[in-house]
């Protein structure tokens, strides 16, 4: 009998193709009677896979899923599913770490550019008819800029190894200093924000991080600062980045993630000085493919050994020994 498991919202096809091949399948999006699922097959299924659009994966639906044994994210980042309250309950949490970091990196460098050289707003000033009426005005440069990184892991790094080649200065705030690295290390986010005037936030979405980025450090950052938000929405206060951007406490910001995802509050639309990008990180064909691999063999791999490849750190320890 192949294992039961339970997609908590729309997935690219080839990865509900895989799982499908792999799996007994239940698409809980799709189901008519989702109380009556949880009080029959539910009891069945032994492996949730989830992303954003899950929903939160709390407690309380694990408990509805007694036998479930593994919620494999699809997504590095898992702010969504209580890894805590999956540990007590001895579920194991994988995400697809790696797979993504290339094409982050990649994205935040040209939301950068984006932001600062103004693309979208010239792109529109064309396509217009307002260039036969005079030239687009000057813009800000990133020449000369300092960048403050917030949070240097294996993104963080890439986004800084690209920085790097544009010759310009890079710091970086986490929860400790990096020896290995060449950037200088700020121990509160207001002195990197003051040090900067590029702020990349770059952190998970946790109690700890949220609104991590307020309206001290917005401050900090200064009337030419600009901040960019490729984590999560919760890290930034949006209110106090919607003020900032209206007040010029700040210069621009380029945003990929927000609080309330989907939406995006009118405030934010109506701003001349922001690029506001719908969450695409990560979304390239090669990459969400890539993540999607990942995530089946997460899978594939607890029901097989008990070893999935990439569980995250509040249950790694039931990863089960080798041999």
């Amino acid at each position: 009998m192949q294992p039961e498991i339970l997609i908590g919202a729309p997935m690219p096809p080839a990865v509900i193709s895989a799982l499908e091949a792999e799996f007994t399948v239940h698409k809980l999006w799709e189901l008519a009677d989702k109380g009556g699922f949880f009080a029959d097959a539910g009891k069945r299924v032994r492996g949730l896979a989830a992303n954003a659009l899950a929903g939160q994966i709390d407690g309380a639906l694990m408990s509805r899923l007694p036998a479930l044994e593994i919620v494999a994210s699809f997504g590095v980042g898992y702010d969504n599913i209580d890894a805590a309250a999956a540990a007590e309950r001895g579920v194991i949490v994988t995400n697809t770490p790696g797979v993504l970091d290339a094409e982050v990196a990649d994205l935040a460098v040209g939301l950068l550019l984006a932001t600062l050289r103004q693309l979208p707003q010239a792109d529109r000033f064309v396509r217009d008819g307002k260039w036969p009426q005079g030239a687009f005005p000057l813009s800000p440069t990133l020449r000369g800029r300092r960048i403050g990184i917030l949070g240097l892991g294996a993104i963080g790094k890439a986004i800084a190894h690209r920085l790097t080649a544009f010759g310009v200065a890079i710091a970086y705030h986490g929860r400790s200093r990096q020896a290995e690295v060449p950037y200088a290390y700020h121990d509160t986010l207001v002195g990197l924000a003051e040090a900067s005037d590029v702020l990349i936030a770059i952190v998970p979405g946790t109690g700890e991080t949220r609104h991590i980025v307020n309206a001290e450090v917005l401050a900090a950052l200064g009337p030419e600062g600009v901040f960019i938000n490729v984590a999560r929405g919760s890290v930034a206060d949006q209110a106090a980045l919607v003020a900032a951007l209206e007040a010029g406490t700040i210069l621009a910001a380029g945003l990929d993630v927000y609080e309330d995802e989907p939406h995006v509050p009118e405030a934010l639309i109506a701003l001349p000085n922001v690029v506001l990008l719908p969450h695409v990180g990560s979304a390239s064909v090669a990459t969400r493919a890539a993540m999607g691999r990942l995530l089946v063999d997460n899978l594939t791999g607890w029901f097989a050994d008990g070893r999935p490849q990439t569980p995250v750190a509040e249950t790694r320890h039931l990863v089960k020994a080798s041999g």
